[in-house]
């Protein structure tokens, strides 16, 4: 089965009040909330908390039943698909149905120059035998997977030994990544918000921070 097909055929069947791209944002938004909010620890789940609760409500009380049905069965889809080969699942959906926008000069780095790049980069633990790594553009995620994918491939558990800082403009860039990363495992930092004129930093607001669950100690 061919899961990134599957996804994008369960996209367009509920594509039509909606654009596709619409569908496409509301049930990555949707996943990542809620994967968010099931992680985060009861002793701290606060106004943060609540907030990202009603914007997961009033997001999906835009689809009917049937249609928010769908959405789980393609988060099942998409983690099958990371499963099976840890790449860009969302990237490539995204840019290959069409969803891609050129007016904002939004493309997503092909996944193969991604896992070229980190084939290529020479990759070194800290003191502490830690990889570090910070994505300033992280789009869907797609460089620091294929960074997990080559440490994976050099014998490295990157689940225990990589800590990243990914951050973007765009909070559907955003929640592609944290998606991604939480799906595998990946411990991770997701930030919304220009690396350049306001890098992720201690006391960076928290209303725009997502912790994966691999972050907090938590298996999904």
């Amino acid at each position: 089965m061919d899961e990134k097909k599957e996804i994008i055929k369960r996209i367009e069947s509920i594509a039509g009040k909606y654009s596709a791209y619409e569908v496409f944002s509301d049930w990555i938004r949707c996943c990542a909330l809620a994967i968010s909010n099931n992680t985060t620890p009861m002793q701290l789940q606060g106004k943060i908390w609540e907030d990202r609760e009603k914007a997961y409500m009033d997001t999906i009380s835009r689809y009917t039943t049937q249609e928010a049905g769908l959405f789980p069965e393609m988060l099942a889809l998409l983690a099958m698909a990371l499963e099976k080969n840890m790449e860009d699942v969302l990237g490539d959906i995204y840019m290959s149905s069409g969803m891609g926008n050129k007016a904002a000069g939004q493309f997503f780095t092909p996944y193969h120059l991604s896992e070229l790049c980190a084939e290529l980069t020479a990759l070194e633990p800290d003191e502490s035998g830690i990889y570090r790594v910070s994505e300033p553009s992280c789009g869907g995620g797609g460089m620091i997977i294929a960074m997990a994918k080559a440490l994976k491939n050099r014998g490295v558990n990157y689940q225990r030994k990589m800590q990243v800082v990914a951050q973007d403009l765009d909070w559907k860039g955003v929640y592609m990544c944290y998606l991604q990363l939480s799906l595998l495992g990946i411990p991770a930092i997701c930030a919304q918000g220009d690396a350049l004129t306001e890098p992720y930093k201690k006391g960076y607001p928290p209303d725009r921070v997502l912790y994966t669950p691999a972050k907090v100690g938590v298996i999904i």
